[in-house]
């Protein structure tokens, strides 16, 4: 070979080597995902660990990046941004959605289900049906976590439901508008970011809220009780693009719905632990809490009732399919 020769050879090996590093560079894929919650939440947490074990799984192909705290896009336009592509993924309270389907509002029907184990079984029976509602969105769903267990939290101890009248009472979707509504509460909606100033500035007097969204917002600088009544166990849901989704190669799908999948198991493990340490922060920094009154359950369950009448109702079909599947 001559030096002519060698060196066409070599300039064509870089030129083939740099048009290969390029294929490389525009064949990776970032997702920016916008969430709700701060860094610290167990929810943020284990997306963070989902966006890295996807990150791994593609080699790199697919990075995800979590906008934390409503920092891209507030929490009620998450759900609207990915159907219209606007973001790829992303992450929301599915209750907050109520309005727009019952289906959205299960999980937050009072007294349904009390526990964890109550909570995955609704969970199981609801998902084919919460899979088939979002696709028609163009949405398809990831993962699912329940938050821990709702109770009240107030600047007084709140032994019955007629204690509630008049209070003002924060609401973040459409059940907890309808308990606050049934108690004769003043329905106000709060963001859980902005409730530290909420309750400063006396705009809310009382939630009902999950410990994990109280020890975030260190309730204990304006709050006084903790009613544990463990009513519901709302969930956050994870779904992506379906159009944005299609775009991936079949193993990146395959990596994505793996890293989902141990992402819920991982989720719903972490609640419980988050359940029981946010509970201790509490004690520890002086929240009293409290079991709910005989009288305080009595008037809860009369709610919860009508609520999951109004559901079944709303529902129709579906949530009576949903509802005799939970039952067995």
């Amino acid at each position: 070979m001559t030096s002519i020769t060698r060196r066409h050879a070599t300039a064509a090996g870089i030129a083939l080597a740099l048009t290969m590093s390029a294929g490389a560079v525009s064949a990776q894929t970032k997702w920016d995902m916008p969430t709700p919650y701060p860094d610290g939440n167990f929810h943020t947490k284990n997306i963070i660990q989902f966006a890295a074990d996807v990150d791994k799984a593609t080699n790199g192909q697919l990075k995800i990046v979590p906008q934390t705290a409503g920092s891209l896009i507030k929490h009620p336009e998450i759900k609207k941004s990915v159907r219209q592509g606007v973001a790829p993924i992303g992450e929301v309270l599915i209750s907050l959605h109520a309005n727009e389907s019952p289906i959205y509002g299960l999980d937050s029907v009072p007294f349904l289900a009390t526990g964890y184990g109550q909570a995955r079984k609704l969970y199981a029976a609801q998902k084919p049906f919460l899979e088939k509602k979002l696709g028609e969105e163009g949405l398809v769903l990831l993962y699912s976590v329940a938050w821990p267990p709702q109770g009240i939290f107030a600047k007084k101890e709140i032994k019955s439901i007629e204690d509630l009248n008049g209070l003002k009472f924060r609401t973040y979707n459409t059940a907890t508008g309808r308990i606050a509504a049934l108690a004769k509460a003043v329905p106000t909606q709060v963001e859980a970011p902005d409730l530290p100033t909420a309750f400063a500035t006396g705009r809310v007097e009382a939630t009902i809220t999950s410990a994990s969204t109280a020890v975030d917002s260190k309730f204990w600088d304006f709050v006084t009780h903790y009613i544990d009544t463990q009513a519901w166990l709302p969930r956050n849901v994870v779904f992506v693009n379906k159009a944005s989704f299609d775009a991936l190669t079949a193993d990146q799908k395959k990596a994505v719905m793996e890293a989902a999948k141990a992402a819920e198991d991982r989720g719903w493990a972490a609640s419980e632990a988050e359940a029981a340490a946010r509970n201790q922060t509490l004690r520890d920094n002086k929240i009293a809490i409290l079991p709910p009154s005989d009288t305080l359950k009595t008037g809860f369950q009369a709610i919860g009732k009508q609520i999951a009448d109004e559901w079944v109702t709303a529902a129709g079909a579906d949530g009576k399919a949903i509802l005799e599947a939970y039952a067995k």
